[in-house]
Protein backbone atom coordinates (compact mmCIF):
# COMPACT_ATOMS: atom_id res chain seq x y z
CA UNK A 1 0.00 0.00 0.00
CA UNK A 2 1.14 3.63 -0.43
CA UNK A 3 3.29 5.19 2.28
CA UNK A 4 1.24 6.41 5.22
CA UNK A 5 1.54 9.87 6.74
CA UNK A 6 3.16 10.05 10.18
CA UNK A 7 1.06 13.08 11.03
CA UNK A 8 -2.16 11.26 10.23
CA UNK A 9 -1.14 8.17 12.24
CA UNK A 10 -0.16 10.26 15.26
CA UNK A 11 -3.24 12.48 15.07
CA UNK A 12 -5.51 9.47 14.80
CA UNK A 13 -3.79 7.84 17.78
CA UNK A 14 -4.08 11.01 19.87
CA UNK A 15 -7.79 11.32 19.11
CA UNK A 16 -8.31 7.68 20.14
CA UNK A 17 -6.19 8.10 23.31
CA UNK A 18 -3.88 5.43 21.93
CA UNK A 19 -0.30 5.46 20.62
CA UNK A 20 1.43 4.52 17.40
CA UNK A 21 4.73 2.68 17.78
CA UNK A 22 7.77 4.16 16.04
CA UNK A 23 10.92 2.04 15.65
CA UNK A 24 14.38 3.24 14.73
CA UNK A 25 15.97 1.24 11.93
CA UNK A 26 19.64 0.88 11.01
CA UNK A 27 19.80 -2.04 8.58
CA UNK A 28 17.52 -3.71 6.05
CA UNK A 29 16.95 -6.44 8.65
CA UNK A 30 15.60 -3.81 11.05
CA UNK A 31 13.20 -2.55 8.38
CA UNK A 32 11.94 -6.01 7.51
CA UNK A 33 11.58 -6.96 11.17
CA UNK A 34 9.56 -3.86 12.08
CA UNK A 35 7.16 -4.40 9.20
CA UNK A 36 6.82 -8.14 9.93
CA UNK A 37 6.14 -7.41 13.61
CA UNK A 38 3.57 -4.74 12.76
CA UNK A 39 1.85 -7.07 10.31
CA UNK A 40 1.72 -9.80 12.96
CA UNK A 41 0.13 -7.29 15.34
CA UNK A 42 -2.20 -5.92 12.66
CA UNK A 43 -1.23 -2.34 13.48
CA UNK A 44 0.23 0.68 11.68
CA UNK A 45 3.83 1.56 12.41
CA UNK A 46 6.42 4.29 11.85
CA UNK A 47 9.90 3.48 10.52
CA UNK A 48 12.40 6.01 11.89
CA UNK A 49 15.83 6.82 10.46
CA UNK A 50 17.93 8.93 12.81
CA UNK A 51 20.74 11.30 11.92
CA UNK A 52 23.08 8.91 13.75
CA UNK A 53 21.91 6.06 11.50
CA UNK A 54 22.62 8.22 8.46
CA UNK A 55 26.14 8.89 9.77
CA UNK A 56 26.63 5.13 10.18
CA UNK A 57 25.63 4.66 6.53
CA UNK A 58 28.54 6.86 5.40
CA UNK A 59 26.41 9.98 5.68
CA UNK A 60 24.07 8.87 2.88
CA UNK A 61 20.34 9.04 3.56
CA UNK A 62 18.91 7.64 0.33
CA UNK A 63 20.07 3.98 0.42
CA UNK A 64 18.32 3.24 3.72
CA UNK A 65 15.41 5.55 2.96
CA UNK A 66 14.77 3.96 -0.43
CA UNK A 67 14.91 0.47 1.13
CA UNK A 68 12.48 1.53 3.85
CA UNK A 69 10.11 3.08 1.34
CA UNK A 70 10.14 0.05 -0.95
CA UNK A 71 9.48 -2.32 1.95
CA UNK A 72 6.75 -0.08 3.36
CA UNK A 73 4.89 0.04 0.06
CA UNK A 74 4.66 -3.75 0.09
CA UNK A 75 3.45 -3.97 3.69
CA UNK A 76 0.02 -5.25 4.66
CA UNK A 77 -0.36 -2.48 7.27
CA UNK A 78 0.10 1.32 7.02
CA UNK A 79 3.77 2.29 7.34
CA UNK A 80 5.12 5.84 7.56
CA UNK A 81 8.71 7.13 7.31
CA UNK A 82 10.08 9.56 9.90
CA UNK A 83 13.48 11.29 9.93
CA UNK A 84 14.54 11.31 13.58
CA UNK A 85 16.72 13.56 15.76
CA UNK A 86 17.80 15.84 12.93
CA UNK A 87 20.31 18.51 13.89
CA UNK A 88 21.68 19.21 10.42
CA UNK A 89 19.66 21.62 8.30
CA UNK A 90 21.16 19.99 5.20
CA UNK A 91 19.78 16.61 6.25
CA UNK A 92 16.43 18.19 7.13
CA UNK A 93 16.11 19.46 3.58
CA UNK A 94 16.65 15.99 2.14
CA UNK A 95 13.57 14.60 3.88
CA UNK A 96 10.81 15.28 1.30
CA UNK A 97 12.65 13.83 -1.71
CA UNK A 98 13.63 10.77 0.33
CA UNK A 99 10.01 9.84 1.05
CA UNK A 100 9.68 11.06 4.65
CA UNK A 101 6.39 12.57 5.73
CA UNK A 102 7.75 13.81 9.06
CA UNK A 103 10.88 14.94 10.85
CA UNK A 104 11.95 15.35 14.45
CA UNK A 105 14.07 18.49 14.59
CA UNK A 106 16.40 18.27 17.57
CA UNK A 107 17.62 21.60 18.94
CA UNK A 108 17.04 20.60 22.58
CA UNK A 109 20.79 20.79 23.26
CA UNK A 110 20.61 24.57 22.77
CA UNK A 111 19.59 27.19 25.34
CA UNK A 112 15.82 27.66 25.37
CA UNK A 113 15.73 30.85 23.27
CA UNK A 114 18.03 29.35 20.64
CA UNK A 115 16.06 26.10 20.62
CA UNK A 116 12.86 28.04 20.04
CA UNK A 117 14.32 30.15 17.22
CA UNK A 118 15.97 27.22 15.43
CA UNK A 119 12.86 25.07 15.75
CA UNK A 120 10.62 27.90 14.53
CA UNK A 121 12.74 28.19 11.37
CA UNK A 122 12.75 24.44 10.87
CA UNK A 123 8.98 24.22 11.38
CA UNK A 124 8.31 27.01 8.89
CA UNK A 125 10.38 25.21 6.26
CA UNK A 126 8.94 21.78 7.07
CA UNK A 127 5.38 23.04 6.79
CA UNK A 128 6.17 24.65 3.44
CA UNK A 129 7.10 21.15 2.26
CA UNK A 130 4.04 19.46 3.75
CA UNK A 131 6.01 17.77 6.53
CA UNK A 132 4.76 16.99 10.03
CA UNK A 133 7.38 18.24 12.51
CA UNK A 134 8.18 17.05 16.03
CA UNK A 135 10.52 18.75 18.50
CA UNK A 136 11.84 18.07 21.99
CA UNK A 137 11.77 20.20 25.11
CA UNK A 138 13.60 19.18 28.26
CA UNK A 139 16.49 16.74 28.39
CA UNK A 140 15.80 13.10 27.62
CA UNK A 141 19.53 12.33 27.46
CA UNK A 142 21.48 9.26 26.45
CA UNK A 143 22.22 10.40 22.87
CA UNK A 144 25.57 10.59 21.09
CA UNK A 145 27.34 8.21 23.44
CA UNK A 146 26.52 10.21 26.55
CA UNK A 147 25.44 8.21 29.60
CA UNK A 148 21.70 8.01 30.28
CA UNK A 149 20.49 11.13 32.03
CA UNK A 150 19.62 11.36 35.68
CA UNK A 151 15.92 11.93 35.10
CA UNK A 152 15.69 13.67 38.49
CA UNK A 153 18.38 16.26 37.62
CA UNK A 154 17.27 19.90 37.94
CA UNK A 155 15.88 21.19 34.66
CA UNK A 156 15.77 17.75 33.08
CA UNK A 157 12.01 17.49 32.84
CA UNK A 158 9.69 19.42 30.60
CA UNK A 159 7.95 22.35 32.26
CA UNK A 160 4.25 22.57 31.24
CA UNK A 161 4.10 26.37 31.07
CA UNK A 162 7.32 26.59 29.07
CA UNK A 163 6.12 23.77 26.81
CA UNK A 164 2.90 25.66 26.07
CA UNK A 165 4.90 28.77 25.11
CA UNK A 166 7.35 26.67 23.06
CA UNK A 167 4.61 25.01 21.02
CA UNK A 168 2.91 28.36 20.41
CA UNK A 169 6.20 30.01 19.48
CA UNK A 170 7.46 27.29 17.14
CA UNK A 171 4.30 25.94 15.56
CA UNK A 172 5.45 22.31 15.88
CA UNK A 173 2.93 19.54 15.31
CA UNK A 174 4.06 17.21 18.14
CA UNK A 175 6.31 17.49 21.17
CA UNK A 176 8.65 14.94 22.71
CA UNK A 177 8.56 15.48 26.46
CA UNK A 178 11.06 14.63 29.19
CA UNK A 179 9.16 12.79 31.91
CA UNK A 180 11.77 10.36 33.22
CA UNK A 181 12.91 8.23 30.28
CA UNK A 182 16.37 8.27 28.70
CA UNK A 183 17.75 7.14 25.36
CA UNK A 184 19.96 4.05 25.03
CA UNK A 185 18.86 2.37 28.27
CA UNK A 186 19.59 -1.36 28.31
CA UNK A 187 17.59 -1.97 31.48
CA UNK A 188 13.85 -1.37 31.78
CA UNK A 189 14.03 0.60 34.98
CA UNK A 190 12.93 4.11 33.97
CA UNK A 191 10.27 5.51 36.31
CA UNK A 192 8.05 7.97 34.47
CA UNK A 193 6.56 11.01 36.16
CA UNK A 194 2.92 10.34 35.34
CA UNK A 195 1.68 13.35 37.30
CA UNK A 196 3.84 15.62 35.14
CA UNK A 197 2.67 13.85 31.99
CA UNK A 198 -0.92 14.54 32.99
CA UNK A 199 -0.09 18.24 33.43
CA UNK A 200 1.63 18.36 30.04
CA UNK A 201 -1.28 16.65 28.35
CA UNK A 202 -3.67 19.19 29.86
CA UNK A 203 -1.46 22.15 28.94
CA UNK A 204 -0.78 21.24 25.30
CA UNK A 205 -3.01 20.84 22.25
CA UNK A 206 -0.45 18.87 20.19
CA UNK A 207 0.24 15.12 20.45
CA UNK A 208 2.93 14.09 22.94
CA UNK A 209 5.81 11.75 22.13
CA UNK A 210 7.84 9.51 24.44
CA UNK A 211 11.50 9.05 23.59
CA UNK A 212 13.76 6.50 25.29
CA UNK A 213 10.90 4.02 25.58
CA UNK A 214 13.17 0.94 25.54
CA UNK A 215 14.01 1.65 29.18
CA UNK A 216 10.38 1.89 30.32
CA UNK A 217 8.70 -1.25 31.77
CA UNK A 218 5.46 -2.48 30.23
CA UNK A 219 3.18 -1.05 32.91
CA UNK A 220 4.89 2.31 32.52
CA UNK A 221 4.22 2.31 28.78
CA UNK A 222 0.57 1.42 29.32
CA UNK A 223 0.22 4.26 31.83
CA UNK A 224 2.03 6.68 29.50
CA UNK A 225 -0.43 5.99 26.69
CA UNK A 226 -3.34 6.42 29.10
CA UNK A 227 -1.74 9.68 30.22
CA UNK A 228 -1.59 11.23 26.75
CA UNK A 229 1.42 9.84 24.87
CA UNK A 230 0.43 9.34 21.21
CA UNK A 231 3.75 8.18 19.72
CA UNK A 232 6.21 5.83 21.41
CA UNK A 233 9.80 5.74 20.09
CA UNK A 234 11.75 2.49 20.41
CA UNK A 235 15.30 1.75 19.26
CA UNK A 236 17.58 0.08 21.76
CA UNK A 237 15.10 -2.73 22.51
CA UNK A 238 15.41 -3.94 18.92
CA UNK A 239 19.20 -3.92 19.08
CA UNK A 240 19.12 -5.87 22.35
CA UNK A 241 16.84 -8.48 20.77
CA UNK A 242 18.93 -8.76 17.61
CA UNK A 243 22.29 -8.91 19.36
CA UNK A 244 21.12 -11.43 21.95
CA UNK A 245 19.71 -13.77 19.31
CA UNK A 246 22.84 -13.59 17.18
CA UNK A 247 25.12 -14.19 20.17
CA UNK A 248 23.08 -17.24 21.14
CA UNK A 249 23.15 -18.60 17.58
CA UNK A 250 26.90 -18.14 17.17
CA UNK A 251 27.58 -19.70 20.56
CA UNK A 252 25.62 -22.76 19.47
CA UNK A 253 27.11 -22.76 15.96
CA UNK A 254 30.71 -21.54 16.22
CA UNK A 255 31.44 -22.90 12.73
CA UNK A 256 28.83 -20.62 11.09
CA UNK A 257 30.09 -18.16 8.49
CA UNK A 258 27.00 -17.57 6.33
CA UNK A 259 25.69 -14.22 7.58
CA UNK A 260 22.18 -15.10 6.41
CA UNK A 261 21.99 -17.78 9.09
CA UNK A 262 22.53 -15.45 12.04
CA UNK A 263 20.98 -12.34 10.54
CA UNK A 264 17.73 -14.20 9.98
CA UNK A 265 17.70 -15.22 13.64
CA UNK A 266 18.32 -11.61 14.66
CA UNK A 267 15.59 -10.39 12.34
CA UNK A 268 13.07 -12.84 13.77
CA UNK A 269 13.93 -11.75 17.32
CA UNK A 270 13.38 -8.10 16.43
CA UNK A 271 10.08 -8.86 14.70
CA UNK A 272 8.82 -10.63 17.80
CA UNK A 273 9.86 -7.68 19.99
CA UNK A 274 8.02 -5.29 17.67
CA UNK A 275 4.87 -7.44 17.86
CA UNK A 276 5.17 -7.62 21.65
CA UNK A 277 5.65 -3.87 22.15
CA UNK A 278 2.72 -3.00 19.90
CA UNK A 279 0.63 -5.39 21.95
CA UNK A 280 1.71 -3.66 25.15
CA UNK A 281 0.71 -0.27 23.75
CA UNK A 282 -2.73 -1.65 22.94
CA UNK A 283 -3.16 -3.17 26.40
CA UNK A 284 -5.06 -0.23 27.87
CA UNK A 285 -7.66 -0.60 25.11
CA UNK A 286 -8.07 -4.33 25.66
Amino acid sequence: MPLASTGELVTRAAEARSAVAAFNVITLEHIEAVIAGAEAAGAPVVLQVSENAVKFRYGRLLPLARAAGAAAERAAVPVALHLDHVQSDDLLRQAPDAGFSSVMYDAARLPYADNLAATRAAADWAHSQGLHIEAELGEVGGKDGRPPLDAHAPGARTDPAQARDFVAGTGVDALAVAVGSSHAMTTRTAALDHALLKQLSAALSVPLVLHGSSGVPDDGLVAAVAGGIAKVNVGTALNIAMTGAIREFLAAHPEAVDSRKYLSVGREAMAEEVRRIIGVLAADRG
